[in-house]
């Protein structure tokens, strides 16, 4: 790996910090609900009795709270997670303060700092239109550097293609494994669906976190606008005003499809703007999965 420079390092401290609050925050939300457990089962809290050791009091959330819990860790884990995270131009999109990209990292470290919290195996692919780097699954609290590491390295580069790189990370992972998805899916639906399949067909369980910018889906660009495939170069000059009414019906259409298929599969999708909060996006899926919905 190439030596990080000072943006980098920079960059990095800020995304530890950021994975660090979000999943501090969401594991007190889990004290304030009745749900337990993230993706199968895991390690939490449990309120403090008297006179039992201090060993294992969270400090942090005593701090916080003013309430006393003690860590709870399971001796070993079963699970093993492998966060595939998309970085194609398109990803690189935003119509506010972040990107697609820059939401995506996010996502990734806070999902890579509570599995290895919680002892389970977290590792990291990303790709293109190839898969430009892995890191195998481990549990050491360390091992987040260098996840983190590869995240803030991460540019935009070439093309999405969604087929090549899945498959051939499907085939590659032989155990039973949660698969978890990062992408905005600039890509023909029936194509994403024959990648999901694999995995599926491999016995994994799949997490899909379906990026989007609020306006690729509202279009609600006020002037005549030119869009440029980030991909692709080609240029189109439009009223959006004109189009606005085709496009949505296309762009839900799109979704629908996906998501229909994806119960089908039974394939945890969710469609996420990236203005939504991480810590709520969390605890919304937990619960969403507890339920059995």
């Amino acid at each position: 790996m190439p030596l990080l420079s000072d943006e980098n390092l920079a960059q990095l401290s800020r995304l530890e910090l950021s994975a660090k609050q979000i999943v501090e925050g969401f594991l007190i939300g889990l004290h304030k609900s009745p749900y337990h457990g993230f993706s199968v089962e895991f390690a939490d809290h449990r309120q403090y009795n008297p006179g039992e050791s201090l060993k294992n009091v969270d400090w942090k959330i005593v701090a916080r709270t003013g309430r006393y819990y003690v860590k709870r860790y399971e001796e070993e884990t079963n699970l093993r997670c492998y966060i595939l995270l998309d970085h194609s131009k398109s990803m690189f999109y935003g119509s506010g303060e972040i990107s697609k990209m820059d939401y995506a990292k996010r996502l990734a470290a806070a999902l890579a700092w509570l599995m290895i919290a919680q002892k389970d195996a977290a590792g990291l692919y990303t790709f293109n239109h190839k898969i430009t780097s892995a890191l195998s699954p481990k549990a050491f609290r360390s091992y987040t550097a260098q996840i983190f590491a590869r995240l803030v390295q991460l540019e935009a580069e070439s093309t999405t293609d969604i087929l090549s790189p899945l498959h051939e990370i499907a085939e590659r992972i032989k155990k039973r494994s949660l698969i978890i998805i990062i992408s905005d899916l600039m890509e023909d639906d029936q194509k994403i669906i024959q990648t999901f399949k694999h995995f599926r067909n491999h016995q994994h369980e799949l997490l899909v976190f379906h990026l989007f910018d609020p306006y690729e889906q509202s279009l609600e660009f006020r002037r005549e606008t030119q869009f440029i495939d980030s991909e692709s170069g080609e240029k189109i000059t439009v009223n959006p005003w004109q189009i606005r009414k085709e496009y949505q019906l296309r762009y839900n259409g799109f979704y629908q499809s996906l998501k229909e298929s994806c119960h089908q599969l039974k394939v945890e999708y969710n469609p996420v703007s990236i203005t939504e909060d991480i810590g709520s996006l969390l605890l919304k899926y937990l619960i969403k999965r507890k339920k059995g919905l």
